[in-house]
C-alpha cells in the first residue's frame, strides 16, 4: 500500500529525524508505528546513518503490529526484520539473523542485555510504550540503562506519559537524555520538584508536586518531546461515554460492607479477609464485579447484576459485535459461562475473525490487549465489566476501538459500575489523573507549521 502521510505524521518523522533523543507522545490511532518506522527507514536506507534498530515492545504488538506495519507500506519493503520473541532458542536464533530491525518484547529486555551473550550492537532503539519503562527500579530499566551510552539515537513513544503523576516522567526521561533534564537520581529529581504528601511519622507514601514544578517539568523537556491529540489531527468519530449503574440487594450490599468495615467477611461458609488496604481494595474490586476469591483461589459469587446488565447491553446491541474488557480471572469465567458465545482475544488468530467479523462477544483483558493492537475493524462498542486503577490501561484499552480506521461514526464505551462500591472511586480516580496527562501533553503540544 502506498503510505501517504498525513501532514502531522511528516511532521513527527521529521521530528524524530531532527533529534537524536526524542520523546514522541501521540494519542492512541494516530500511527505510531509508521511514523517512526519512516524516520527509519530514512536513517537506514537514504542517511546511511544507523545500520541495526531494536524495537522493545509490549509482547502482542511485537509480535502482530510491527510486522504488519513493516509489510503493509510499500516504502518500507527494503527495511529487513526478526522478531524475537517465543522461547530462548526462537530467539536467540531471530536476533543472530541479520536484519535493520531486531523486535523484542519488553519482557526480555533484561535477558538480551544480560543473559543473551550476544554483544550489544544497536545504534537505534524505538521504545513502544515508553510507559512501560516509569519505574526506575524494575530490572528492565536498570538493564537498558546500562547499555544506553552506546546507542546514538532513541525513540521514546507513548499515549501515555504520565498516567499515575510527574514522578513517572523521570525513569522514562532518564532512558532518554541519560539524565540531562531532569536529572541522574531520583531523589534529587523528588527533592527539587515534589514534597511529602501521605505518609506516617517518618514513613512517606506519596508526594505531590511543589507549585510550580509542573510547568518547570514541561519546560525542561520540551525540546525533545513532541505531542499531539487524534481529536486535533484526525476526524474521529463521536466517543460517548456511558455508566450503566447496577445495585446489589439488600444483604449483598451488607455483606459488601462489612468486608469494607472489618477486613474480613463469611460469605457461604467461605471466610473471606484482606490483610492490608491493597488486599481490601482488591477484595472489594472483585465483589463489586460479582465474585470474590476465598482461601485457596475458590470462587465465591456474591451477585450477577453486572452480568444482567451485560445481558441487556448485548441485547440492545442487536447483533452489532461488542468487545469487553475484564480484569479478575472468575469474571472471565463467569462471562463465559453466561454467554457461551464469548471468545477472548488472544492470539493472532483471534485479532484477525475480530477484525474480519467472525466474533460477535470478544472479552479482553487491558493488561494483555490494552497497548498497541488493532481491533477498530470489528467493532465500535466497548463494555467494562470490572473497571481498572490504571488509567494507561484503561485510554489504551478504550483507544483499541476509538482509534484512526474505525469506520462507525460513533464509539460507545459503556462502564458497567456497581453503586454502593469501590467502582465509583476507581472511576473519579482515573478522572482526576486524566487532568495531569491532559496537562503534560498540551504543554509539549505539536503546532504544525513550526511553532510550538
Amino acid at each position: 500500500m502506498k503510505y501517504v502521510p498525513h501532514d502531522y505524521q511528516a511532521y513527527a518523522t521529521d521530528f524524530i529525524l531532527m533529534h537524536p533523543e526524542a520523546a514522541v507522545l501521540l494519542d492512541m490511532g494516530l500511527g505510531k508505528s509508521v511514523i517512526t518506522l519512516t524516520a527509519i527507514q530514512e536513517l537506514c536506507l537514504d542517511a546511511f546513518e544507523i545500520s541495526r534498530v531494536l524495537v522493545i515492545a509490549p509482547l502482542r504488538v511485537a509480535r502482530d503490529t510491527w510486522p504488519a506495519e513493516l509489510q503493509k507500506w510499500d516504502h518500507l519493503q527494503g527495511l529487513s526484520y526478526s522478531v524475537a520473541v517465543g522461547n530462548e532458542k526462537e530467539r536467540l536464533a531471530a536476533l543472530m539473523r541479520p536484519a535493520f530491525l531486531h523486535i523484542i518484547n519488553r519482557e526480555n529486555v533484561q535477558w538480551l542485555v544480560e543473559d543473551s551473550g550476544l554483544p550489544f550492537r544497536y545504534d537505534m532503539i524505538v521504545i513502544d510504550e515508553l510507559s512501560s519503562f516509569k519505574s526506575w527500579q524494575a530490572k528492565r530499566f536498570k538493564s537498558l540503562l546500562k547499555v544506553r551510552p552506546s546507542v546514538k539515537r532513541i525513540v521514546g513513544l507513548t499515549g501515555t506519559p504520565s498516567s499515575n503523576g510527574l514522578m513517572d516522567l523521570w525513569a522514562e526521561f532518564r532512558l532518554l537524555d541519560m539524565g540531562q533534564r531532569l536529572g541522574r537520581f531520583i531523589t534529587r529529581y523528588r527533592e527539587a520538584y515534589f514534597v511529602p504528601d501521605k505518609r506516617s511519622m517518618q514513613q512517606i507514601f506519596s508526594y505531590k508536586p511543589r507549585p510550580g514544578a509542573e510547568d518547570e517539568i514541561y519546560r525542561k523537556i520540551g525540546d525533545i518531546t513532541i505531542s499531539m491529540r487524534a481529536t486535533d489531527h484526525l476526524k474521529m468519530p463521536e466517543c460517548i461515554m456511558n455508566r450503566v449503574l447496577v445495585s446489589m440487594s439488600e444483604d449483598e450490599q451488607q455483606v459488601y460492607d462489612q468486608m469494607k468495615e472489618q477486613l474480613i467477611v463469611q460469605v457461604k461458609g467461605k471466610e473471606i479477609d484482606a490483610v492490608n488496604a491493597a488486599a481490601l481494595s482488591g477484595k472489594l474490586c472483585q465483589m463489586a464485579n460479582g465474585a470474590v476469591y476465598a482461601e485457596e483461589k475458590d470462587t465465591v459469587q456474591i451477585h450477577d447484576r453486572k452480568l444482567d446488565a451485560l445481558e441487556d447491553l448485548i441485547e440492545g446491541a442487536n447483533g452489532k459485535p461488542l468487545l469487553v474488557a475484564y480484569w479478575f480471572k472468575h469474571d472471565l469465567k463467569r462471562i463465559q459461562e453466561r454467554f457461551p458465545a464469548a471468545r477472548e482475544i488472544r492470539t493472532s488468530k483471534d485479532i484477525t475473525d475480530w477484525n474480519d467479523g467472525r466474533i460477535s462477544l470478544a472479552v479482553i483483558h487491558p493488561a494483555s490487549a490494552g497497548h498497541g493492537l488493532n481491533l477498530q475493524a470489528g467493532g465500535s462498542t466497548l463494555v467494562w465489566f470490572g473497571l481498572t486503577w490504571s488509567l494507561e490501561l484503561y485510554q489504551q484499552t478504550n483507544a483499541r476501538l476509538w482509534r484512526q480506521g474505525q469506520t462507525s461514526s460513533t464509539v460507545v464505551i459503556h462502564h458497567i459500575m456497581t453503586k454502593g462500591t469501590i467502582d465509583v472511586q476507581i472511576m473519579q480516580a482515573l478522572e482526576r489523573k486524566d487532568k495531569t496527562q491532559s496537562a503534560l501533553i498540551d504543554a509539549v503540544k505539536a503546532q504544525l507549521g513550526g511553532a510550538r
